[in-house]
């Protein structure tokens, strides 16, 4: 009876037990590759949302595969609907684009036949995105900031301020450094996670101290996608 709930309107079925242990097999190495990401990344930093992301889309795409089988005309009609999603929209949050992966997913679900399937996973998936999005899942604290420093052109950075973030700052890296005011000056970009978030004007007094009293900035640290040149 519950295999007959779960059959194609146009002939065809997939094994219920089967499809439920492919998902759940799909959400937990989701769950892998994302802990993976966060352990290799966990120094430079990374975006909560990609991580949600990386979690849902092996589902996502397992569910599509199944859908899909060993139709060639599906697969093509498939690929064309993800390329108009990647060239025709503008998207700057990777959930964004899960999300219509998820809706691509169960409309193909629907089109073909899958009524029963295509509410199964929007139950599923939903609660999940839900779940993880409550949970705030790989989100930074409010303990890991960026800083930025502003360093006169005669004095050496290299090595300037590392006894200062040891000593404030359980973990460090710097990001990013570039020459700003024709030159006059470098602009060095950190990011440190403190180990005591009621010292950041300490913090700063000391390092105003190390560069001359020009400008430094503590801001709530956000991960920045790479973009290709």
């Amino acid at each position: 009876m519950l295999d007959k709930l779960f059959s194609s309107a146009v002939g065809q079925s997939l094994s219920v037990v089967n499809v439920l242990i492919i998902f759940a097999s799909a959400i937990v190495l989701g769950l892998g590759i994302a802990c993976c990401f966060m352990l290799a990344h966990k120094k430079e930093g990374y975006l909560q949302s990609f991580m949600i992301s990386l979690v849902t889309m092996p589902a996502i795409v397992a569910i599509v595969i199944l859908l899909i089988g060993n139709s060639v005309a599906r697969a093509l009609s498939l690929g064309g609907a993800f390329a108009l999603i990647r060239f025709k929209s503008n998207l700057t949050d990777t959930k964004d684009l899960v999300y219509l992966f998820f809706a691509v997913s169960v409309g193909v679900a629907c089109g073909m036949g899958y009524i029963a399937y295509a509410v199964l996973f929007t139950i599923l998936l939903g609660a999940i995105l839900l779940v993880l999005h409550k949970l705030n899942f790989a989100a930074y604290g409010k303990d890991t900031v960026n800083l930025k420093v502003t360093v006169p052109e005669n004095l050496n950075f290299e090595g300037l301020l590392d006894d200062i973030l040891n000593e404030y700052a359980s973990a460090w890296v710097l990001r990013k450094m570039r020459t700003v005011d024709f030159g006059s000056l470098f602009e060095l970009n950190y990011r440190l996670t403190l180990k005591d978030a009621g010292k950041k004007k300490e913090l700063l007094d000391k390092i105003r101290e190390r560069n001359g009293n020009l400008s430094v900035s503590l801001t709530l640290y956000e991960y920045e996608m790479p973009t290709a040149d």
